[in-house]
């Protein structure tokens, strides 16, 4: 795949805290922040955007790291070139105070930022709240924002925060604790639902971490587990980005399953009273 134009999306740019970064946003309807993958937004990430807004909803996607629309797909542009952006990608984020990579029992900084962002987008794009997705690196971020009561569909694609180096960051997830007491006690008094997507033969997101979380929020946590044999087989990476580079967009297929459930979350919790687009 080549690298996107960004053609069909709108540019901005959202300051909160002294922090501005630029913002990109396609379709209509209430907001769903879509938080990119290392080694950012790429175009498989700006495809799920476009189905979120097929959907009836605005993808709302800030730039957190990398390029937006670049191709890091080795088999596009090589294993060197790829290697060498996935690299400068998790630097920026390495670097920065505003990402925690390996602590336990607490929240990446920049969830502040992206909340503010939430509440920006809910105030400009109406509805009755917002949703997101979080993708890898960023996937326990859609939780952590989660205590904001705007959020209404919060997504966990593969969150892989803390990075499992020992059984306790495995069994655990990037959110301190008040955080998480937050969440839980909103699925208990608001019907809050959270949904997580991982493949089962996934090593950065450990099966304990899924097994952590329905603990944690009981029936509330709607876990999507698939079989590593269900991940798109062009992909020369292992099974890993359910949403993005691992699904295989054909009807039936597991990995489009697991996206029509998603969207089927914004519908419910975002657009009870709209009609499905027909897929």
């Amino acid at each position: 795949m080549a690298d996107h134009d960004l053609t069909g999306f709108t540019q901005s740019t959202f300051t909160h805290d002294g922090a501005t970064r630029r913002v990109l946003r396609r379709g209509t309807g209430p907001a769903v922040v879509v938080l990119a993958e290392i080694p950012g937004i790429t175009p498989k990430v700006l495809e799920f955007a476009g189905h979120v807004a097929a959907a009836g909803c605005t993808a709302v996607l800030p730039v957190l790291f990398g390029t937006p629309g670049r191709d890091a797909d080795p088999a596009a542009r090589g294993w060197p070139s790829a290697a060498r952006y996935t690299a400068s990608s998790l630097w920026q984020v390495c670097v920065s105070r505003e990402f925690t990579l390996l602590a336990t029992g607490r929240s990446s900084r920049v969830v502040r930022w992206l909340r503010a962002l939430a509440a920006a987008e809910h105030e400009r794009c109406g509805g009755p709240g917002v949703g997101a997705v979080g993708m890898c690196l960023t996937g326990g971020f859609a939780l952590a924002m989660a205590t904001d009561e705007r959020l209404l569909a919060p997504v966990l694609s593969q969150p892989s925060l803390p990075l499992a180096c020992t059984r306790s960051r495995a069994g655990g997830i990037d959110i301190s604790p008040r955080e998480l007491a937050a969440v839980r006690l909103r699925c208990e008094r608001e019907g809050l639902q959270v949904m997580g997507l991982r493949f089962r033969g996934d090593r950065l997101v450990p099966g304990d971490r899924f097994a952590y979380l329905r603990r944690e929020l009981g029936d509330a946590f709607v876990a999507v587990e698939l079989d590593d044999s269900a991940a798109n087989p062009d992909s020369v990476l292992p099974p890993h980005s359910v949403l993005t580079e691992h699904l295989v967009d054909e009807p039936g297929q597991p990995t489009r399953q697991a996206l029509d459930a998603v969207l089927d979350l914004f519908r419910t919790r975002l657009l009870a009273d709209s009609p499905r687009p027909a897929s």
